[in-house]
């Protein structure tokens, strides 16, 4: 069984995803390529071998040789999008967010659900990178005890100028927000937010710090800071009763030289999350083919999306606020799924 594809966006992880469908996964062709540039489009298309190239997102999903989609298109495409795919009936894989709004998201739950089948799978590919999944699998070994802090933080090296701690909180913490709530395997109740008031002149946006209580009674704490300068670095430790878990990043070398040692930071999130994008990508590939959903489905996307707006409120308003989401719909009450809660 071949499972033809297409890519819609041509940017960056769009143009990534190509690749690994292109190269990386036995059983895939990849077909269409779409993007509003079609010149970015063909050259995507030209590098991966697809065979098609469009404009138009719509007949995209709708080509009686297109049998999945991947959405990588600009973020307040990707709720229409995936609706498009769910009408069409083709399973999707959305890069995060589902939709910028829990509104839109709360669409796309209607609409699969609707359905009475899981199409979607929304691209929060930690819950496949090895490190995470391993931190997962050692929390539950018995001695270490049971989970009660979990601390992140999710570095840049910058962001333009227009960048605000709004925007950190909805584009960079929503990764976090998913992470957390997968590793734990509990729903959050409240959320708080806070900004340093003091910063380095002429750098743009602050730090933004969040602490988020879950409804099993553990503290989860955020620090987003896309500003650092240094590199890209993503870490995390979670406190157990009897014991701790600590994210190691993978570092291939180690220079020494001048008296000193050192390793090097990646410049943005591509080398660091690379295998988890590959695992992610074979794992919805094979979700199609078994029909038993991977990843994240349209209800996490929902959960991030709405704890994104809920800590937003707090960071603007100085105050802790509880986090209540929408009654789940029955078809995600499932847990065998592969990277599912």
């Amino acid at each position: 069984m071949t499972i033809r594809v297409a890519v819609i966006g041509a940017g960056i992880m769009g143009a990534d995803h190509a690749r690994i469908i292109a190269t990386e996964l036995p059983g895939a062709e990849l077909r269409w390529i779409c993007d509003a540039d079609e010149a970015r489009a063909r050259s995507v298309a030209d590098a991966t071998g697809a065979r098609q190239v469009s404009k138009d997102p719509l007949a995209t999903i709708a080509a009686d040789d297109v049998d999945a989609v991947l959405i990588a298109s600009p973020d307040l495409t990707h709720a229409e999008l995936t609706l498009a795919c769910l009408r069409a009936r083709k399973p999707v894989l959305c890069e995060k967010p589902l939709a910028p709004s829990s509104a839109e998201c709360l669409r796309v739950l209607q609409a699969e659900s609707a359905l009475g089948k899981q199409l979607v799978q929304v691209g929060y590919m930690r819950r496949f990178d090895p490190a995470y999944v391993e931190m997962k699998a050692r929390s539950t070994q018995s001695g270490i005890g049971a989970p009660i802090m979990m601390h992140n933080f999710h570095r840049n090296v910058s962001v333009p100028t227009y960048f605000t701690g709004q925007m950190a909180v909805t584009n960079s913490a929503p990764h976090e927000f998913d992470i957390a709530r997968f590793v734990l395997g509990t729903e959050y109740s409240a959320v708080s937010a806070f900004q340093p008031t003091r910063s380095v002149p002429g750098q743009g946006v602050g730090p933004v710090f969040m602490v988020l209580r879950t409804a099993a009674g553990q503290l989860v704490n955020i620090e987003i800071n896309n500003n650092a300068g240094y590199g890209y670095d993503v870490r995390c430790e979670l406190v157990c009763e009897r014991g701790a878990i600590a994210l190691r990043a993978p570092a291939h070398t180690e220079t020494h030289l001048n008296l000193g040692a050192t390793t090097g930071y990646a410049p943005d999130w591509r080398p660091r999350f690379e295998q988890a994008y590959r695992i992610q990508d074979l794992a919805w590939l094979r979700s199609i083919e078994s029909g038993v959903p991977a990843g994240a489905n349209a209800w996490d996307g929902y959960v991030s999306s709405h704890t994104a707006e809920r800590a937003v409120e707090a960071l603007q308003g100085g105050r802790e606020v509880e986090i209540r989401c929408a009654e789940q719909p029955a078809i995600y009450r499932r847990q065998d799924a592969v990277g599912a809660l």
